[in-house]
């Protein structure tokens, strides 16, 4: 009797925390889609204004004040969120997006609306791939994870150098790195976010943290979409 009670008692715990994991990605995926959407639209309607646009490029301090603020967001949302409140790190987040929409709302400058369209379609697909794959495979991908690490670092420095070589070769380098890069870090990050989901104690903890994982999962879609325009995005003339 005992030993069956013990095995009740384990098939329950499992099927609590297969629950908290499916709404802890649920959650994941939702604040996502919103942050993504806030971003969207800010940088729509920050290009259709001139005075936005001016407010954001017009000086040299602002724009470069508005990414110090996407820094210190993205280090407060990912080292805080177990102490802050639901409220405070889901209102961060969306400041979050709204800012990032407006120092990236120089792309439809840069791009025509089609290609803009047609690459976000492309990176959503190859999002999807590589989250799908990372949720799935039986393989640990934590040794990936290491590797693409250390290719972002590398990635960050060339970009960086490029600020002054101002060369056409390295551009190209780098965003098809950057592709790849990102593709390895949404596989992995996606694994990490199933096994985080799955250690969860309960729903509150999962709403909670829930916060965190859609910030992880925003960067690596925002940068595999960037790095993909660069790509296959058409100029303006």
């Amino acid at each position: 009797m005992e030993s069956y009670e013990n095995r009740v008692e384990e098939r329950d715990l499992l099927s609590a925390g297969s629950t908290v994991a499916t709404g802890f990605l649920t959650k994941v995926y939702a604040k996502m889609f919103f942050a993504l959407l806030i971003t969207a639209l800010t940088a729509w309607i920050t290009a259709s204004e001139p005075g936005y646009l001016n407010f954001v490029f017009g000086n040299g301090y602002t724009f470069f004040v508005l990414l110090g603020a996407e820094l210190l967001l993205v280090w407060v949302i990912s080292s805080m969120a177990m102490k802050l409140s639901l409220m405070a790190s889901t209102l961060l987040f969306a400041l979050y997006s709204v800012i990032n929409g407006l120092t990236l709302s120089s792309i439809f400058l840069l791009y025509t609306a089609s290609s803009i369209a047609s690459t976000f379609v492309v990176a959503a697909l190859t999002f999807g791939a590589m989250a799908l794959y990372g949720m799935l495979t039986r393989k640990d991908l934590s040794g990936l994870g290491r590797v693409m690490m250390m290719f972002l670092i590398g990635l960050i420095i060339a970009s960086v150098v490029n600020l002054f070589m101002h060369s056409e070769k390295l551009m190209w380098i780098t965003s098809y790195v950057g592709v790849l890069v990102f593709c390895g870090l949404t596989a992995y990050d996606m694994q990490k976010l199933k096994q985080m989901g799955q250690a969860l104690p309960d729903n509150a903890a999962a709403e909670r943290m829930s916060v965190t994982g859609a910030l992880v999962l925003y960067l690596d879609f925002v940068n595999l979409f960037l790095y993909l325009l660069r790509i296959m995005g058409s100029r303006r003339n």
